[in-house]
């Protein structure tokens, strides 16, 4: 799997996804907040498999994930 997630979005993804899943284990929101996972996992992976059906890459250039 290339890189596809840059940083910023990377960090996004990250704070989103634990917000969600801390919303959801506190009971303050549904159980759609477990969705939170999604963002967190393509966060932590910095792979996104919607981005390259989209033509999307927020990685840089070169993709990889020494970038």
């Amino acid at each position: 799997m290339k890189c596809n997630v840059g940083n910023i979005d990377r960090i996004l993804r990250i704070l989103i996804g634990a917000i969600l899943v801390a919303l959801a284990t506190n009971g303050t929101v549904g159980l759609w907040g477990w969705l939170g996972l999604i963002p967190l996992a393509t966060g932590i992976f910095r792979f996104c498999p919607a981005y390259p059906l989209l033509g999307i890459n927020s990685c840089g250039i070169s993709g990889d994930k020494n970038s």
